[in-house]
């Protein structure tokens, strides 16, 4: 396919998601189902055209006066990919698949200096506009420059499993890519996000990976896990395991020593754990099925209860920019219910002297700093690990720095740690 055609399957693609209200990977498979002459490359470009316009939907459409489906793909085509307005048209003009040819508007709006001159702060922050306020909370004067890097393309970010090799011998097996080593945690390798039509490595077909030696896992997951603290020869409960992420982390920080206790409330999101923890080589850990009274003979024995939370997903906005558009006041009230209810729970497991670490993938305050004062003020036989003491124990010579707030939290983003958004906060039960 010739950029024009690439550029009308993107304008399909995104107007098949906004009538059919269906996921963007959804859309991008059937797309490319029913149009089996594309090759990969092809869908790699489309897929990138569709995900550019949706991280930056609200200051693309405000440069283009409409939020529409062409309107978005010149958009992104112009201000992200470097095409000229003059040379979009002269390429329409020539080609029978191309999108309609551009209108005087079009070339007018493309062509400005300052295309988002007078746009109000949500629609420069690429955020809707009733998160603005939460965002603000969180961040204060930075939140528009935070918001912003959460618009930016993601790297590939994978965790070494030192249960069976090493960060260098990773990095040479994975040197086609030119991977680096992660800026914060200590057995990540790091390969930058491309640009334009630029293609993601599959490296889930490397031989590296089919022998357990490394595992797609975002840098900010990684450093997550790390500050839960898991120690070699403890008991620990990963109380939302699902697909066994950070309990991989963990059993590889523990060297196989002690016992993981890994559970999950949704059988099908435990389904995938068993097949990693074989190839991984993770032998310390016991998948609980979710039965009735399943954790009972836990209760006061943990050294440490790691709460995963069911969050928005708020701080994976890069990786899925169609749900950041699709969040709704009422979902994040839902979710807070959800993690209260699970907080209260996951404290009968810890023991005196233990502590629990309480983590969510999101960057909502209502979601983390103030669901964890919440859970401390109802709770005064815990106290909460002060949030900058727990990062330098841990990561004192990093070359990025977390963001810490009162209540004891640890908040990763895209701007400050070049990771996801994630927060965590660790809690000791007194002795």
């Amino acid at each position: 396919m010739r950029f024009p055609g690439r550029l009308s399957a993107a304008i399909e693609v995104l107007a098949d998601i906004e009538t059919r209200k269906r996921p963007v990977a959804e859309a991008l498979k059937n797309w490319g189902l029913a149009n089996r002459f594309a090759g990969a490359g092809d869908r790699a470009a489309i897929g990138n055209l569709v995900y550019d316009a949706l991280r930056r939907r609200a200051s693309h459409a405000y440069a283009m006066g409409a939020d529409t489906p062409r309107g978005l793909v010149l958009s992104v085509t112009v201000r992200e990919w470097g095409e000229s307005p003059q040379g979009l048209s002269a390429a329409f003009e020539s080609d029978t698949f191309a999108p309609a040819p551009l209108t005087e508007g079009e070339m007018a709006r493309l062509s400005a200096d300052e295309p988002l001159a007078g746009a109000p702060d949500y629609a420069r922050a690429d955020m809707p506009e009733w998160v603005a306020p939460s965002l603000a909370a969180a961040w204060g004067s930075d939140w528009i420059v935070e918001a912003q890097a959460l618009t930016e393309r993601p790297p590939l970010d994978l965790r070494v499993n030192t249960l069976k090799s090493s960060r260098d011998k990773v990095l040479k097996e994975l040197r086609r890519f030119n991977p680096l080593e992660t800026a914060v945690a200590h057995n990540g390798v790091h390969i930058p996000a491309g640009r334009g039509d630029s293609r993601t490595p599959n490296v889930q077909t490397d031989e590296g990976y089919l022998k357990g030696w490394f595992e797609v896992q975002d840098q900010g997951s990684q450093v997550v896990a790390e500050l839960a603290g898991a120690k070699p020869g403890e008991q620990v409960l990963d109380l939302c395991a699902g697909a066994g992420g950070k309990t991989l982390a963990m059993a590889a920080t523990m060297q196989n020593k002690g016992q993981i206790f890994a559970y999950d409330s949704e059988r099908a999101r435990l389904a995938p754990i068993y097949d990693r923890l074989q190839r991984a080589g993770a032998r310390n850990v016991q998948v609980r099925a979710p039965e009735p009274g399943a954790l009972d003979d836990l209760a006061g024995r943990m050294d440490r209860v790691v709460i995963d939370a069911p969050c928005t997903g708020s701080g994976t906005w890069r990786r899925r920019p169609d749900a950041k558009w699709k969040l709704t006041p009422d979902q994040v009230a839902a979710r807070v219910a959800e993690q209260r209810v699970i907080l209260a729970e996951g404290a009968r497991y810890v023991r005196p002297g233990g502590t629990l670490a309480y983590i969510t993938c999101s960057i909502l305050p209502e979601e983390n700093s103030r669901q964890a004062a919440e859970f401390l003020a109802a709770h005064p036989d815990f106290v909460a690990i002060p949030g900058h003491s727990l990062w330098h124990s841990h990561f004192s010579g990093a070359k990025a720095r977390a963001r810490f707030s009162p209540e004891g939290g640890v908040a990763l983003t895209p701007h400050s740690t070049g990771t996801d958004g994630f927060y965590v906060i660790v809690i000791m039960r007194n002795s």
